[in-house]
């Protein structure tokens, strides 16, 4: 045990004399998180709007006000003619119009079928698709309001029944994007750093020499990698806290559930991410070499993590890879903690896996480290 704690005095005065670690540890985890959380959003704002408006009604104009009055439209133009329009839709000038036809007010006044062009952008068709829904909540709106104005009440005529509902947004009320953004962004933070420092950790001993020097000592195997993961097990945990606490200061992100259950369940999975970075960094004889392994692998499991691509959405072959995929279990669980107020049996599937995973790729870790006497 004493040697054990030898190791890790020695790997915590390694990784503070480092200059240039300090920062990496614990500055840019706090900018990445700060902005990152800000532009990662599902929102489209500042749309460039235009329109043909061929009718020249109040109704027209009420159509054109209502997204003038809209905080995701920007209307930059009308245009004469619906050539003139998509020759500025191909120009780029816009990203989206509408067409409103001739008689458009008369056809509603006598109860007729009527219909607005939209034309949208589709070069980034996740965009498009929300523009679309943005433009299509809108018209339906006045659709609706306009035809109650237009209807007469009368003897003879009975007003119809209007169904109407109510939303109850559960865990997100406020539909805020940070609320759901935030804890997978404090995901990818810790994962990374905990990941590429391991990783460059046992590699740069390798270029500087010392790990020959190691291995030579009466030191076993099982204490030299303790000794070594430790401190960034410790980092992993102190940038967790570091970012839950952010998360509540600037983003007022709540934690309605068990802060016990996260914290235990994140002791275990930085056991995951710093036994892949061993078992890198053993197959590796550079930092430059460890560091771009490391980032292959951590840009297809952010991609298919369900951070920003809904898993179900996802082909099958592709959400049974999934299943392999530790941030996934993470970033469900940590959602699962601060937004729902989830239980312990509640995680207990998602933990079991990520147990299991951190059991394997420590294994497989500690069998390809060679230490010779």
């Amino acid at each position: 045990m004493k040697i054990i704690l030898y190791i890790i005095k020695k790997e915590f005065k390694q990784i503070f004399r480092n200059k240039g670690m300090l920062p990496i540890i614990f500055i840019l985890p706090i900018l990445q998180l700060v902005i990152l959380s800000n532009a990662a959003t599902y929102e489209i704002k500042n749309i460039t709007f235009g329109y043909v408006d061929l009718d020249n009604t109040k109704t027209s104009r009420g159509l054109i006000e209502k997204f003038e009055a809209s905080n995701y439209f920007n209307i930059s133009n009308r245009f004469s003619s619906e050539k003139e329009a998509s020759n500025n839709l191909l120009k780029g000038a816009i990203d989206a119009y509408i067409y409103i036809p001739n008689y458009f007010e008369r056809d509603l006044q006598k109860h007729k079928i009527n219909s607005v062009g939209v034309y949208v952008d589709a070069i980034d068709g996740a965009a498009a698709g929300v523009i679309n829904v943005y433009i299509t909540q809108i018209i339906q709106n006045y659709s609706r309001t306009i035809t109650a104005d237009f209807i007469q009440v009368s003897d003879a005529v009975q007003k119809p029944n209007i169904v109407d509902s109510i939303p109850l947004f559960w865990y997100n009320q406020t539909l805020n994007y940070k609320t759901f953004m935030v804890p997978g962004i404090l995901v990818l933070l810790v994962t990374m750093i905990t990941l590429f420092l391991s990783g460059m950790n046992i590699v740069r001993e390798k270029e500087i020499g010392t790990l020959e020097q190691i291995n030579v000592t009466p030191i076993k195997k099982h204490q030299f990698i303790i000794g070594k993961l430790f401190p960034f097990w410790v980092i992993g945990m102190g940038l967790l806290t570091i970012g839950l606490i952010l998360a509540k200061i600037i983003f007022n992100v709540p934690f309605v559930g068990n802060l016990v259950l996260l914290y235990g369940y994140t002791s275990v999975y930085i056991l995951v991410v710093l036994g892949m970075g061993l078992f890198i960094s053993n197959f590796t004889d550079t930092q430059q070499q460890a560091m771009f392994i490391a980032w292959f692998f951590i840009v297809i499991f952010i991609l298919m993590s369900g951070l920003f691509t809904p898993i179900e959405s996802m082909p099958q072959w592709a959400q049974w890879l999934t299943e392999f995929n530790p941030i996934r279990y993470f970033v469900e669980i940590i959602r699962m903690l601060m937004l729902k107020g989830s239980g312990f049996m509640d995680i207990l599937p998602l933990a079991l896996k990520t147990l299991a995973y951190a059991v394997v790729m420590n294994a497989l870790a500690v069998w390809s480290y060679k230490k010779t006497i």
